[in-house]
This record gives C-alpha cells, structure tokens and sequence, in this order.
C-alpha cells in the first residue's frame, strides 16, 4: 500500500480533506513538521473531522526525521511536482512509494527535489500554475492504488 506524506502543510482545511481521503481508501498519512497551523490532535480534529480515528497518522518533527525513518522502511519517495518530469499515469508505482505533496504556497525546497527518487507531475493546459493540493493527491494516490492493487481491495467497495 502506497502512503501518502504531507510536507509542512499550511492549509489546515486541504490537510483535513486529505486525512479523510486517506481514511476512506485506507492509507497510510505521514505529517512533515513543522506546518503552518498548529497539528495537535485537537486541531487536527477540526480539520479531518471524525475520520482521525480511521487513518494512521505518522508525524515526523522534521523532513530529516522523516528521511531516517524512510531509510529504516526501505520506502520510495515519489514527489508530486509542477518540475515533474513524468506524467503520473505513465509511472511505474509500487507498494511501499511514499507519495509526497508540498506545501500549498511553496512546494517543498531543493534538499527535498534531490531526495526524491521519482517526480511526477498532473499534466495540465499551458499557462495554468498549479491544482489544489488535494486535488492532485486524489488524482496520483488513485493512479498508484490502481496500479498496486490498493483500488481492488474488497473492503474498499463495501
């Protein structure tokens, strides 16, 4: 199962849309600190509504602490990029991808480009910048479940 990964999110409302998409398809969520809003439990109650209980929140202090974990699970970072090189429908997917989202008003910086192993990027028309984060996320996360079988789990059709 692939994971999704929030890089120092600063929308609490599209962190909270994306804590119920994960809750709902059943992946896994990673929170890069430090975010733009505060990421207590209360606050991330407000956010994400009652769908906290239903998904597997892991918060790293830092991307550094997220990395030394990542290298402890063997996972592959996939960053979803406006520099990606690839359309995220012709990449190769895999269990185990940590797909990372930035922040909404910046990206992620340069260390984090060079750390990912693949950048994948949403195709759109000329001269538009950028999706809303969450929109992006549901497009990739659904290509990479389609792809590793995530998608036809049964308990996702119940």
């Amino acid at each position: 199962m692939p994971r999704l990964v929030l890089y120092q999110p600063d929308i609490p409302q599209n962190a909270g849309t994306l804590m119920r998409m994960a809750a709902c398809l059943g992946v896994p969520l990673d929170i890069v600190e430090p975010a733009g809003f505060d990421v207590s439990d209360r606050h991330l109650r407000r956010s994400g509504l009652d769908y906290l209980d239903h998904v597997a929140i892991h918060r790293h202090r830092s991307f550094a602490a997220f990395e030394a974990w990542r290298a402890e699970t063997g996972g592959r970072l996939v960053l979803a990029t406006t520099r990606g090189a690839v359309p995220y429908t012709d990449f190769a997917f895999r269990p185990g991808d940590c797909l990372m989202v930035g922040r909404e008003s910046a990206g992620v910086p340069e260390p984090v480009h060079a750390a990912a192993g693949a950048r994948v990027v949403v195709p759109m028309r000329s001269g538009m910048r950028s999706l809303n984060v969450a929109v992006a996320a549901a497009m990739i996360l659904g290509e990479a479940l389609r792809q590793t079988g995530g998608a036809t789990d049964p308990a996702l059709r119940a």
